[in-house]
Parts: structure tokens; sequence; C-alpha cells
């Protein structure tokens, strides 16, 4: 009997469902709507009833189901616990349990950029190695730890939460968790935007980066690559500080590889290579010359992670 695999990742605009094979193959994905209303409530339903259709749709039994991986956009447990998802609106709420409960089939969850981890571990920029770091540059700054071919999720699942390092005790500017100084005010697509802003604010410098009516981190990276000097120094200031987080991380977990993901990955070689420099001044010998790639899963990433997952409990 064939068997199947729902892996399901959960954003706070749409779920992105993928059915896999057992033996890890993608045979079809789609998305649905994200139901936000009433804090959430109706998202495990349209889940449920979304993975009964295509069932029925493919003539898929119950049996063939092996089991339901989900991400969440926020910190889980390792029994699938949820105490607050605020992109969803959930609280105190056992993922795994509700998500058996309305589909009859094992679930199991985990937080999102975890999954994705494990996705481009599995299957990504990561292949090949078991232990590996990603971070994913976009609005945020995302992260997933992978300790031989595992999730670091942590006590509360909070952990890979690389977004929200301390970076700069001295930043008066707020980040959106209510912190200061956090990575991703100064690595994401938007901390870059904002540094370059406030130079172009504070300074009469020439640079094609003023003539832009709305200004992208795309415009930033490609202006850097056409030598200007403002755009330049903005790029070196987000690799310095993203190269120190990584060598702060690395003292910790000791990877094999760092992935880069999310939109800002997009710049390519500019970036991972500005990182890297940055990552190995000062850093302890042991830990030199760490190989930096690039994400390839994309928004995929997190339904293989979410596979992943199942084939990881199924193999124990």
């Amino acid at each position: 009997m064939e068997r199947f695999i729902f892996g399901i990742d959960i954003g706070g605009t749409a779920i992105k469902c993928g059915l896999f094979t057992a033996e890890g193959i993608l045979k079809e994905k789609w998305e649905l709507p994200t139901d936000r209303t009433n804090a959430g409530e109706n998202v495990p339903g349209d889940i449920a009833a979304a993975i009964d259709a295509k069932c029925r749709e493919l003539g898929i039994a119950k049996e063939q189901i092996a089991g339901i991986g989900l991400g969440v956009p926020g910190p889980v447990k390792e029994d699938g616990f949820v105490s607050h998802c605020p992109n969803l609106g959930w609280r105190e709420m056992n993922v795994n349990e509700v998500m058996s409960r309305l589909t009859g089939v094992p679930a199991v969850a985990a937080n999102d950029a975890n999954v994705a981890a494990l996705g481009e571990m599995w299957k990504g920029g990561g292949a090949g190695v078991k232990n590996m770091v990603l971070v994913t540059l976009g609005t945020g700054v995302g992260g997933g730890v992978i300790v031989e071919g595992r999730i670091v999720a942590g006590a509360f699942g909070a952990g890979g939460e690389l977004g929200h390092m301390v970076m700069n005790p001295q930043e008066t500017v707020q980040c959106g968790c209510g912190g200061y100084g956090h990575l991703e005010q100064y690595a994401s697509a938007t901390g870059i935007v904002r540094m370059a802003k406030k130079r172009l604010a504070e300074t009469t410098d020439s640079s094609v980066l003023r003539s832009k009516e709305t200004l992208t981190a795309k415009d930033i990276f490609d202006a850097a690559k056409d030598n200007d000097a403002v755009a330049a120094e903005l790029v070196e200031e987000l690799g310095e500080v993203l190269g120190r987080a990584l060598s702060h991380v690395a003292a910790v977990t000791d990877p094999e590889v760092f992935v880069i993901g999310g939109g800002v990955s997009k710049a390519g070689k500019i970036l991972t290579e500005t990182v890297e420099r940055h990552y190995n001044k000062g850093i302890m010998k042991a830990l030199e010359g760490k190989e930096f790639r690039l994400a390839t899963l994309g928004n995929d990433a997190g339904i293989y992670g979410c596979a992943r997952l199942i084939l990881d409990r199924t193999e124990k």
C-alpha cells in the first residue's frame, strides 16, 4: 500500500500545502488563504478540510497517510504546544492534538523557520550535511539550527530565533518584537532600507539611491554591484553585523554550513562573500572556513521540512 505525507506550512496570509510520497517526493502543492478571524480559530478546520478534499480527489485512504507535518509561525514546544502565536492569534493550543483529532492521523508541528531549515538541509542548500544553520533575510530575520539532522527547538520552542539576537545595545529605535538593537533591524530587507534612509538623511554624499521613489533592498544591492559608494557601505554594514552574529552562533553550534535564504538572498555572491569575510574576522581557528551557501528551495522549504518531520518520526 502506497503511503503519503502532507506538509503544511502555515503563514499569516497563505497556507502552503504539499503532498509527498513516503520516499519524500513532492507530488502536488497548492495554497489556501489563512483565515485569521476570531483568533485564527478556523485555521485547523480549513487545513483538515483541504487534506480531506485532496484525499478524495486522488483516491487516498486515511490509512495511507503516514502523518501531517505542520510549520507554525511562532514558538512550538516538542509536544506541539503553542502558548502564543501572534501572527494567527492562537493561544494555549496543542497543535498536534487538535490536528490529529480533526484528521484522524498523526500530526507533528514545529516552528516555521525551523522546518524551513530542516527542508533546506534535506533537499536544498544544506543537502549533504547534518549540522547547519539557516538564516532567512526577508521583512525580518528568521533562522533555524540543525544539529545531527534534528531541529534545535529549545525548552519552549524558541530556539533558532536568530533575528532577535542583540547586536547593538545602544540602538534607540525599537524592533518589531519590542526590543532594541536586534539583528533584524540591520540585516533584514527593511533593516538595510532603514539604514539607507538614515544615511541619506544625514549626509550629502552622491548616490543613485537618492533617485529612488520607493527604495528597496534590491535597489541597494544593485547599486553596490555598480560601485555606488553609499550602497557599498550599506552592504558592508549588513555583512559586518550578520557575519558577527553568525560567528556567535558558530561558537555554540559549530555547523558545517550556513545557508542564507529569504528575499535578500537573491543578491547572491555579493551577500554571501561579504558575510563570510566578516564572519572570519577574529573567529577562533577551529571555526574558520565555514561554507556559506544560498538556499535553493525558496517558498517550498517549509513544506519539505514539514514532510521531513514525519519521516523522522516514522524512521525512528
